[in-house]
């Protein structure tokens, strides 16, 4: 199989991916229910992960919080920001994980930076729009339909500049291209675990630098006998019995991830697009358009 569809899903996975999430299967209790060993197995696993993704993604390991995808983690961090009737700027190539959300909490929606692969026409109109004020920014990091790459380090220092929070959606970048919390200063990040990060189908990551709001409400394993949610990250955000089995599998797919290097992985990348457009270059009647 010729397989041209990992802006969807990363596939096949490494065999250590496999091996962990049937390794996790067999071996691992459900974490923060009990102190007995698998229960502790569970635990140190879905740590593991965190602290894996805290040092790929330049933060501490409890700003990671687990989530079913990154259209789990897009819906918690902007119903974190954003309330009825504000202004948000989001770029002109935005997935409707972003748009749909925003649409149904009533949002006031900018779109700034219509021109695809156009870095300056992106910045000039952010900016514009941030000038005008904004209650919000989401935007993503890499076009999932054009592959378009923003400025994301730019329109961070915007955001900042402007004091606007922003969210970076990473779901085409997060194992292809550098990612950090800290150094864009984002206040949240959302990703997902199988598409670059080669982890199980079911896996995101929700990266937090600011103060968060529940989607979920429920069970954490802590602080059982309030009756809100604990105030502290992860627990916060983690209502409900976590995906050990996922957690184990992200895990090995970061590993696998950092063994190869990101940049590795690009340069990969871009040398099959390079071959796959040299091919088709010969087909008759197909004309390539190269950024």
């Amino acid at each position: 199989m010729i397989y041209l569809d990992n802006g969807a899903t990363s596939f096949p996975k490494p065999q250590c991916v496999t091996n962990a999430v049937i390794c996790a299967m067999e071996n691992c209790g459900n974490p923060g229910r009990g102190g007995y060993e698998a229960a502790m197995r569970g635990a140190k696993t879905v740590l593991q992960c965190r602290e894996r993704a805290g040092e790929m993604f330049d933060c501490e390991p409890e700003q990671v919080v687990c989530t079913t995808s990154c259209t789990h983690g897009l819906n918690i961090a902007i119903r974190t920001l954003v309330r009825p009737g504000n202004r948000v700027v989001i770029s002109g190539f935005e997935h409707n994980a972003v748009t749909r959300p925003l649409h149904l909490l009533g949002a006031n929606v900018h779109v700034a930076g219509r021109k695809l692969c156009d870095q300056a026409n992106t910045l000039s109109q952010f900016e514009a729009a941030l000038k005008r004020g904004m209650g919000a920014a989401v935007f993503t990091h890499v076009s999932n339909v054009f592959g378009y790459i923003h400025p994301v380090e730019q329109m961070a220092q915007l955001c900042r500049k402007y004091q606007v929070p922003f969210i970076v959606d990473c779901a085409q970048s997060a194992g292809t291209l550098p990612v950090s919390l800290e150094k864009w200063g984002a206040d949240f990040i959302a990703m997902p675990g199988h598409k670059g990060l080669y982890g199980p189908q079911g896996t995101g990551m929700l990266l937090c630098g600011s103060e968060t709001s529940p989607l979920l409400f429920g069970g954490t394993g802590s602080d059982s006998i309030r009756q809100n949610m604990p105030e502290f990250l992860p627990d916060r955000l983690e209502a409900g019995t976590q995906n050990v089995c996922g957690a184990a599998g992200l895990l090995a797919g970061m590993q696998f991830v950092n063994r190869i290097g990101i940049s590795g992985i690009m340069q990969h990348e871009c040398h099959l697009c390079q071959r796959m457009m040299d091919i088709l270059e010969r087909v008759p009647n197909i004309q390539i358009f190269r950024g």
